[in-house]
């Protein structure tokens, strides 16, 4: 299946395995997906989420709500509200000290494999179906997109819905975007 994935949707998937390892998190789920598809930049996934007015800070903080980190006890905002930027903080003692200083014993980030959720299994699945059934021999990072919002019952589809976002539109923006692409 990866073989008819294009760049930007190989980067996704790398970019999730890495959202999960930021978060502390032991399994990749649709939550990484989404924000990884923020963070490809100006594929057309990026494209249709930031034009539906999703961004990636936000979402992560909604998903941070839903499910934690690994880090509970470090809280950002409220460092930040007295000029503490913690990725700065943790950038300084990791590159001292190694990844994860941070982080209690029982909460270092995961490393090596990382396993899909069953869920974000289904959503790769599904943005293979979803290029078939608009004709497209490859897999983007908007069809990565559209597998989300067909699964529907994710943690991803909770925050866009809890962020504002319209998943009709947000699909129709897609699809408009993936058309314009294939042109």
């Amino acid at each position: 299946m990866f073989e008819r994935f294009t760049k930007d949707a190989r980067q996704a998937v790398t970019l999730a395995q890495e959202e999960a390892r930021r978060l502390h998190h032991a399994h990749i789920g649709t939550e990484h997906i989404l924000l990884s598809l923020l963070a490809t930049g100006d594929k057309s996934g990026a494209e249709a989420l930031r034009a539906c007015g999703m961004e990636i800070t936000d979402l992560r903080a909604r998903v941070m709500r839903y499910v934690g980190s690994g880090e509970e006890g470090l809280d950002p905002e409220a460092l930040a509200a007295i000029g503490i930027d913690l990725d700065q903080v943790r950038r300084a003692t990791e590159a001292s000290f190694g990844e994860g200083a941070l982080a209690p014993k029982s909460r270092r980030r995961p490393t090596g494999h990382i396993p899909f959720t069953s869920r974000a299994k289904k959503v790769l699945e599904l943005s293979l179906r979803e290029a078939l059934l608009l004709k497209h021999n490859h897999v983007s990072s908007g069809h990565i997109l559209l597998g989300l919002i067909r699964e529907g019952d994710g943690l991803a589809c909770t925050v866009l819905v809890d962020a504002g976002a319209d998943l009709k539109d947000l699909r129709a923006e897609v699809i408009r975007r993936i058309s314009a692409e294939a042109a």
